[in-house]
């Protein structure tokens, strides 16, 4: 149907409610405004839904949340699980809690009991919630570090993980064929009569707190130092705030500075533009406390709570030190093995697993400590995915798993990343270090020289709109159809291409599989330890250009990276 026509329905009809309607009439004379809400659906992906919100098929709202879960509905039902349930939780954004009530009534209507968190809570603990239920899947109204006029929905499956194949797909093609006007819906008040609507809360976050303490590695050293830790920490007006101070004040960390202009819930993050602990100005309010505090570190976790961005001290110039994604997963990564080594030693079959797009070092860490390395693609579900594999074949211990996009658990308690265990880890890091008498920072250099001085960072292009989506899928497409036998003065050793299942060694020209599922990724493997991929983001409009180098010493890393950086700009506007 035109997407006129499409306008023009939801404009009139009086299934859609008066606001809807109004809201459609402000911007009838805006041709192009129409188009973007209408010209397509907003699409139900392997990550499920995100999008601005709005009125429209394009758009993040109640009918657009109705379909998706009645989809979902269909799947669990034609499977035989609509006796197990369903978790819905939600975080701070605008309609989230409105929009996990539509969930939760359209899944009454189908006879799907929705156990709904009572108010709001962090990513990792849905994923948690899911398993400790006995749910058949799980929906989380979540943006996650999205600007604020977006929000979404994330589903997981029963084994706590983000849905992936042959789900993913199934579901997809469920909501795919779902009218969006035959949504069964029941008001909160008739679901919650029937026995269908089950609010939960402290019972499952007494549960959560209590695995997360489970991976304790040296409660003795918190005991001892932990009052000498000084954190600055921020949930960015998110869902981080109750959960992480519960854990650092029940394990002993008393000197804890919540960050007070961002301490309470707001969708409207009136304090940052961008609610993300990966961008530096989301940190300003912290340092700034940090200073006054003399912290030790400094830490801020996203709306969902499932990343966590980290400054440490630099004790030696009273800097503070911005560790990326990959840093501190790397930092963690090394603190967890070495210490589960030390005091309990390392499983035969301990695995870590990463994603392609993450940092090096912890393949040299994997190699140092007698652990298989794995990778996956993009995306923590892969990761939970080899913890179920591990846990139903009986082969591999999970140890460690992370991505380079500040996200990383350490346990199984969730099948996602986890930043109130990562904030938690890296503390009792600090206190152990401390114990040692060095600083996280100090922790960092000696990791450096142990593994190499490796520097990653990643390269972001925007192209919003129609014809951003266009520009993306062509850069890819130039990309994938050029041979390149160097980049940025590194000669390509082999070139990966996720989407053809094929790795070709660029010397002898032998041609294997990725073994991993199909995905629009490309990725070069460099000499001397460098590397780069690309590919479009699964979230935003974004085309992404991740890679790493080495050098010899953090100035010549740091160097070297600046370089690549500039020749990789330089390619992707030839590609353009």
């Amino acid at each position: 149907m035109d997407y006129k026509k499409i306008y023009e329905e939801w404009a009139t009809d009086e299934f859609f409610d008066e606001d809807t309607r109004k809201e459609l009439a402000a911007i009838a004379e805006d041709e192009n405004e129409i188009k973007e809400r209408f010209f397509t659906e907003l699409e139900f992906g392997t990550a499920g839904l995100r999008g601005v919100i709005g009125a429209g098929t394009n758009r993040m709202n109640k009918y657009v949340v109705a379909k998706a879960t009645q989809g979902l509905a269909d799947y669990i039902i034609e499977k035989g699980a609509a006796d197990k349930g369903v978790a819905i939780a939600f975080d701070c954004r605008n309609f989230s809690p409105e929009f996990a009530d539509v969930a939760a009534g359209t899944l009454a209507a189908n006879g799907i009991k929705a156990y709904r968190f009572e108010s709001l809570r962090p990513t990792p603990e849905l994923s948690f919630a899911v398993r400790y239920l006995g749910c058949v899947a799980g929906i989380n109204i979540t943006a996650s570090h999205n600007p604020p006029e977006y929000n979404g929905y994330k589903v997981y499956w029963e084994d706590g993980a983000q849905i992936t194949p042959p789900n993913d797909t199934g579901i997809m093609a469920k909501v795919k064929a779902t009218d969006i006007k035959a949504a069964k819906t029941m008001s909160v008040e008739d679901a919650k009569a029937a026995g269908l609507y089950i609010l939960i809360g402290q019972e499952v976050d007494d549960a959560y707190m209590a695995e997360l303490k489970k991976v304790i590695l040296h409660q003795d050293t918190i005991d001892k130092y932990g009052n000498e830790i000084k954190v600055v920490y921020s949930p960015l007006h998110g869902t981080g705030n109750i959960p992480a101070r519960r854990i650092l004040k029940e394990i002993g960390f008393e000197n804890v500075y919540v960050v007070p202009e961002q301490e309470l819930p707001d969708g409207n993050f009136p304090t940052v533009d961008y609610p993300n602990p990966e961008a530096k100005e989301a940190f300003a309010l912290a340092l700034k406390l940090a200073e006054e505090k003399d912290a030790d570190l400094v830490l801020a976790t996203d709306p969902d709570a499932d990343r966590l961005g980290v400054y440490v001290k630099d004790s030696a110039s009273g800097e503070y030190k911005c560790l990326t994604g990959n840093m501190s997963g790397s930092l963690l990564c090394e603190y967890e093995l070495s210490q589960t080594k030390a005091l309990k030693g390392i499983p035969a079959d301990g695995r870590i697993v990463k994603t392609i797009v993450t940092t090096n070092m912890v393949d040299s860490m994997a190699e140092a400590y007698g652990v298989e390395l794995e990778e996956c693609l993009t995306g923590f579900k892969w990761i939970g995915r080899r913890i179920l594999n591990y846990e139903t074949t009986g082969v591999g211990t999970y140890l460690f798993g992370f991505e380079e996009s500040y996200g990383c658990l350490i346990g199984t308690h969730a099948r996602d990343k986890d930043a109130i265990v990562a904030t938690m880890a890296l503390c009792e890091a600090a206190a152990y270090y401390k114990s040692l008498g060095k600083t996280l920072w100090d922790a960092m250099l000696d990791m450096y020289e142990k593994y190499g001085y490796m520097k990653d960072a990643i390269t972001t292009i925007t192209m919003k709109g129609l014809d951003g989506i266009a520009k993306i899928g062509e850069i890819m497409t130039n990309l994938r159809n050029t041979e390149l036998t160097e980049i940025a003065g590194y000669k390509v050793k082999s070139f990966r291409d996720y989407e053809k299942d094929t790795v070709k060694n660029m010397e002898t020209g032998e041609v294997t599989s990725t073994g991993l599922p199909a995905s629009n990724v490309l990725y070069y493997d460099l000499e001397d330890g460098a590397w780069l991929c690309a590919r479009p983001s699964g979230t935003e409009p974004k085309i992404k250009f991740y890679y790493g180098v080495k050098g010899d010493s953090f100035d010549d890393a740091e160097e070297k990276s600046k370089n690549f950086e500039a020749k990789v700009k330089e390619l992707i506007d030839k590609l353009s």
